[in-house]
Formats: C-alpha cells, sequence, structure tokens
C-alpha cells in the first residue's frame, strides 16, 4: 500500500466476512458502544490513516481510534524501532512493585517506563511536575489524580467538574462526568461534587454571555464559591477537573473568558486544578497538551490513549509520601506500552508533527467552511482536533454512516457533533482527500 497514492475503496459495507466477525465478538462481548461495523484485519496492508477490513475494503481511518493512534497505522517511526525490541513473555510485570530493564545502563536502553516518565516529566516541567504515576488507563489516570487530589487536601471534601464533562467509566470518574445521563444513572457516586456550566461562546465575555457561566459580569463559579454568599466553602474544595477541551461532551471549544476565570479562581482559592488531557493532550491541538492553549496551569495533568498507558502527572509535594497511598497498577510495568509512548512523544517532538497538526487542521477548518454544506451549523478546531456540528442528531448520525460507505470513518460526540482525528502525521492530499468524501457524505444525506 503506498500511502502517496492510495485511495478508500469499498465494494460492500459491512461484507460478509466483517459480519461473521461481528457475531463471533458478541457472543461473550458485553453490550457496549460500537459504532459501527468495521473490523480492521491487523494482518493486511495499512499505512497513515488508511487501513484495510476483513472484506478487503479500504478504509481512511480520521478517528485514530479515538485518538489512541495518534500516528495512524504502521508508521515507521514506531515500528522500526521496535523492530529491535526483543520481546520475551511476560511484556507485563507487576510495575509498582518490581523493575524492568534490557540490561543496559539508564540512557542507553530500549525505553521502558521509566523512560516513559522521564519524558513526561519533559514535557510536562513548565508546570513544574516533576512525578509520573503509570497505570492502564485513562480512567485509571483520573482515579488517582482525585486519590491524589484529596490526600493533598488535608481533609477538603467537595470537587468541581463542569457540565458536558466526560472523565471515565469508572464509578469515581462517573461521579465527575456531566454529559450524556446513561454513563451515571442508577450508579453509586463520590458525594460533594459540584458543577459549573463549562463555557464554549466564543464571544463571551463577563458581560455578554450566551452559556450561563457569565451573568452580570461575574461567573457563577465565583459567586458560589465566594467566602462570604457562596454556598461551596472554597476551603473545603479538594480540587476542580476539566477538559481543556471537552471530547465526549461535543468538541467543545472553551472561551478566552471562561478558561481566564478559572485560572483566577484556583489561584485566588487555592485549589487543585486537574487537566484531563486524555484526548486533547500529546500534540493534538498543536500544543503538547491542550492547557497549553489556555491560560489555566494545572497542578495534574491525566493522559492516556495516545500514550499507551494511563498516566497521572503532578509535582512531588501533591504526590501522597506513604508509598501504599496509590500502587499496584500495571501500567508501570507495561513493557511494550512504555516503549510505544516512548517512541510517541519522541516522534511529536522531533518530527514536527504539533506544527504540522496546526496547518493541516487549519487546511480542514478553511476546506470545510468555503465548502458550507447544508445542514452544517459549525466547523471548528484546534490543531487536528477538530469538530463538524450539523442541525440536527439524525442528519449527524446519517453522514457518519454514509461517510463510512465512502471509505471515511469518523465517530460522533455531544448531541449533533462529528469528531475529526486524523494522524498527527496526515498529508495535505489527505485532509484533501478526506474533507471531498465528507462533503460528498453530507451532500448525499441533504
Amino acid at each position: 500500500m503506498d500511502r502517496d497514492t492510495v485511495t478508500p475503496e469499498v465494494t460492500e459495507f459491512p461484507g460478509e466476512r466483517a459480519q461473521e466477525w461481528v457475531d463471533h465478538h458478541h457472543r461473550s462481548a458485553a453490550p457496549s458502544t460500537y459504532v459501527y461495523e468495521f473490523v480492521w484485519d491487523r494482518t493486511a496492508p495499512a499505512t497513515g490513516p488508511f487501513c484495510t477490513d476483513v472484506d478487503g475494503n479500504v478504509l481512511m481511518d480520521f478517528t485514530s481510534h479515538v485518538a489512541a493512534a495518534p500516528l495512524g497505522y504502521n508508521n515507521p517511526l514506531i515500528t522500526e524501532p521496535m523492530e529491535e525490541f526483543d520481546v520475551v513473555d511476560p511484556t507485563k510485570i507487576a510495575g509498582q512493585d518490581f523493575y524492568v530493564s534490557d540490561g543496559n545502563p539508564p540512557g542507553e536502553a530500549v525505553p521502558g517506563p521509566a523512560d516513559l516518565m522521564d519524558r513526561l516529566t519533559d514535557i510536562t516541567a513548565h508546570y513544574d511536575m516533576d512525578t509520573v504515576f503509570l497505570s492502564n488507563s485513562g480512567a485509571e489516570a483520573v482515579e488517582n489524580a482525585i486519590k491524589v487530589a484529596y490526600d493533598d487536601a488535608d481533609g477538603a471534601k467537595y470537587a468541581i467538574t463542569f457540565e458536558g464533562a466526560f472523565h471515565g467509566r469508572t464509578l469515581g470518574a462517573l461521579s465527575l462526568n456531566r454529559s450524556k445521563s446513561v454513563y451515571r444513572r442508577d450508579f453509586p457516586e463520590i458525594g460533594g461534587v459540584h458543577d459549573a456550566p463549562y463555557c464554549d461562546d466564543r464571544t463571551c465575555s463577563p458581560d455578554t454571555c450566551s452559556c450561563g457561566f457569565f451573568a452580570d459580569g461575574e461567573s457563577r463559579l465565583r459567586e458560589r464559591l465566594d467566602p462570604k454568599s457562596g454556598h461551596i466553602d472554597p476551603d473545603e474544595v479538594a480540587y476542580l477537573i476539566m477538559e481543556p477541551i471537552q471530547g465526549e461532551g461535543g468538541y467543545r471549544f472553551p472561551s478566552e473568558a471562561f478558561t481566564d476565570e478559572i485560572a483566577d479562581l484556583v489561584e485566588e482559592h487555592d485549589i487543585t486544578l486537574i487537566a484531563d488531557e486524555i484526548q486533547s493532550g500529546l500534540g493534538r491541538t498543536g500544543e503538547m497538551w491542550g492547557a497549553d492553549n489556555y491560560a489555566i496551569e494545572p497542578d495534574v495533568i491525566t493522559s492516556a490513549k495516545g500514550l499507551r498507558v494511563g498516566a497521572t502527572v503532578s509535582r512531588s509535594d501533591v504526590f501522597p509520601e506513604e508509598t501504599g497511598r496509590i500502587s499496584s497498577t500495571w501500567g508501570a510495568g507495561d513493557v511494550i506500552g512504555a516503549l510505544q509512548g516512548s517512541l510517541t512523544i519522541d516522534a511529536i517532538r522531533e518530527e514536527g508533527l504539533m506544527e504540522n497538526a496546526i496547518e493541516r487542521g487549519r487546511q480542514f477548518l478553511e476546506t470545510m467552511r468555503d465548502a458550507d454544506p447544508e445542514g452544517v451549523v459549525d466547523v471548528r478546531g484546534k490543531g487536528l482536533m477538530l469538530a463538524v456540528e450539523f442541525d440536527t442528531t439524525d442528519r449527524r448520525d446519517e453522514v457518519v454512516d454514509r461517510a463510512v460507505r465512502h471509505g471515511l470513518l469518523t465517530l460522533a460526540c455531544g448531541q449533533k457533533v462529528i469528531r475529526i482525528l486524523p494522524p498527527l502525521d496526515v498529508t495535505e492530499r489527505e485532509i484533501e482527500l478526506g474533507c471531498d468524501l465528507l462533503t460528498t457524505a453530507i451532500e448525499e444525506v441533504a
């Protein structure tokens, strides 16, 4: 498969073999959120955003597996160094209890968990972060951020989250979610979690705001935290958690006035700020972290997906001193995941991929806005974290379905939004091709 010339080609979707695999999979799988019956054939040709399914259909993947494959398929920046790695069993060890190396001195070894943690402290050094706890997933990264914040808060009991938020599917993380009700319904929750509007009105100011965060020149959150008249004692707030850019909630990009206010409030009241960077981090927005685009300065960062393991990153003075307070997850011993995560960070930093994200993201926005297809009410994005919003949910869903039949994989989020997540090294040709396929799908639905 030649990345410079390949184009999507779909004969039948889903095909007979895909249906066979789907039926086989669901004999044992619990009900979950499968988007469509796309069955990737990992032995078939794939490169960049292009992949092949089990029926031989060639598809263009603009989901990057929900940002978990930030460099697309078979990127040589990942695959070639990994060929040098002599894989043994186990590839996972009890990484909070034991250590692992390849026998070489530190700094000369094939990157492993310790090297990944070094890279993470390098790319969070501008927030004075120097300590990492590795886990298995984004939800675990959030759970540990919660624990770290409560431990550091000296008995403070409250948390603040935002409307539209999504932080994971484990019980602690679920307590912070404020997107679709199905995520939390009938599950027990952590008490003391308050929420506030998330301001994505790009024209917002303290005096003029359509989202409800500001009113009469003051933010709702400032009112609630007022030591004299508010109903939340700021001294009892353990942490505030936010996605710098909301993902599952609909690719909502915050207003400058909103992030300025959050930055002021957490500093004024000395509140720990957790930035959930699981979808917006690792160069996706054209900066290493989504928070880098705004005035906020997180005290804790959670990362996963493209990192290949979960990570909770902060300062040493924020983490518990007692060794048993956080422990015993396998992410710190995931030898392959740590190698892939290290190589991903190296590629993003050394190959100009953040600059490429800015340029190609700009190309996508300009192309789709110029096309101005029927039913599209907004095209927005930062770097290669991109969104197309429609006038109705039904139209959005039909476009997702029609696009894949033309060979373009996309994902829904929020109520009426399609998210677009090309690989960070996506080319000008590939953006042009993806826009053509998406526009064709939108026009057919119209």
